[in-house]
């Protein structure tokens, strides 16, 4: 990597946002060498790489190899649904730990095969089914505050962002509520692991318990839940997921349905903590917590990069030539801090025009449980600041999820 110099001619890139000129070497950008804080605070990194260009070829932490990354939201959103940038790594000679170990999904998948695997899922996941959830995620927020508000202060992870995600996608798939802690674990170890062996037993085990699960519903017969509805669901032309196919998109279910959104409530709350202005201009008119929580969306999405795809064949993003074969990483939290499209991005504003932002994806990819994570933040955003007016933080938050894939805090203590 290049010399990395700020405009006082000390080392550092905070506040110092497109300021400073970071020089792409052949070997990349190395983005390890930024330490900790690159972790704690990435925004104003992915800005000097914005101010050079939209796509850059970077090194994450920790790693030896090189990927393309994109950092405009215009490219970004343009490679969310480009067909030459293929999902499946098979086709280069790749597979992942989840496709090898668990089964294929709609995250590793590219037409035909994923038009038919969310032609299935969704036979069984309606916005209908989401809808009938309203209800149960209301009452499942009440009793988690009903607990914790008591106390008068609580990590708003352990205590509220973490178990309502997770109550709620573990009764739709009909996990046994016995299995649930165990369940959160080995889910958080797949994106982002403490260590490689611990995702990869993450990822054994998750297999196992998938495949037992779903012989029991097999023999139980019909029951109400999500995964037992995929198991009986038919395509009319007489089409049903495999097994494989069932336990990979049992597990796909698991992350799009809880870990995102435990990273958005979590994160979103801290956005509003540190912003008392904007959680005034809330508390005045609850009406605009669906607008507060698109903005929490882009300003601290849940997820930092897309998943990998894979140049199908040679193209350009952005002016940069991407090899056949080349990975490419879609920077959405970069993306959604793009000064091009939202202006001041740096800024939290609850009313500002969020539309457009790629905290989800967009695409054919577009992320199948963000209706579900809307619903539920939504309900946690609202309940919480109505039965806490007094809610402040209570110290810094825990660490930041580490890796590259998702954006969130381990902990966040707060008081009210």
């Amino acid at each position: 990597m290049g010399g990395i110099d700020k405009a006082d001619g000390t080392e550092g890139f905070g506040g110092f946002e497109g300021a400073d000129v970071i020089e792409e070497s052949d070997d990349g950008i190395d983005l390890g060498a930024f330490g900790e804080e690159f972790r704690t605070d990435p925004h104003p990194v992915y800005a000097r790489l914005r101010a050079e260009g939209p796509v850059h070829r970077v090194r994450p932490p920790d790693w030896q190899s090189t990927t393309w990354l994109v950092v405009g939201h215009a490219e970004a959103r343009a490679a969310l649904a480009d067909p030459r940038l293929a999902k499946d790594g098979t086709k280069i000679g790749l597979e992942t730990l989840d496709e090898q170990l668990i089964g294929k999904n709609l995250l590793v998948s590219d037409p035909p095969q994923h038009t038919r695997l969310r032609g299935l899922i969704s036979r069984a996941f309606t916005m209908r089914r989401v809808e009938e959830l309203r209800p149960r995620v209301q009452q499942i927020t009440d009793d988690l505050l009903d607990a914790m508000l008591p106390h008068g202060r609580a990590d708003l992870v352990e205590s509220f962002a973490y178990p309502l995600p997770l109550t709620v996608i573990c009764e739709l798939l009909g996990v046994p509520e016995m299995d649930r802690a165990e369940f959160r674990k080995l889910s958080t170890e797949t994106v982002a692991p403490s260590s490689p062996g611990s995702e990869y037993e993450a990822f054994v085990t998750l297999g196992t318990y998938f495949t037992d699960l779903i012989e029991d519903k097999r023999a139980a017969g019909p029951g109400g839940d999500l995964l037992s509805d995929l198991i009986r669901t038919t395509a009319d032309d007489g089409d049903r997921l495999s097994g494989d196919e069932l336990r990979g998109m049992a597990f796909i279910l698991l992350i799009a349905g809880h870990e995102t959104t435990v990273n958005l409530i979590t994160s979103g709350v801290h956005a509003l903590l540190t912003h008392p202005g904007q959680l005034d201009l809330l508390r005045a008119d609850m009406n605009l917590v669906d607008d507060a929580v698109e903005e929490m969306l882009r300003y601290e999405g849940p997820v930092e990069n897309a998943t990998f795809r894979y140049a199908a064949e040679p193209l350009e993003i952005g002016g940069r030539r991407i090899a056949a074969g080349e990975s490419v990483m879609i920077g959405l939290t970069a993306a959604d801090r793009d000064a091009e499209r939202y202006p001041d991005p740096g800024r939290f504003d609850i009313r500002r025009d969020h539309r457009g932002h790629v905290a989800f994806g967009h695409g054919i990819h577009y992320c199948l449980g963000a209706p579900l994570a809307r619903l539920e933040a939504r309900t946690a955003i609202r309940s919480l600041l109505e039965r806490a007016p007094g809610l402040a933080l209570d110290g810094p938050p825990g660490p930041w999820l580490p890796g590259m894939l998702m954006r969130g805090m381990r902990s966040l203590p707060v008081r009210w």
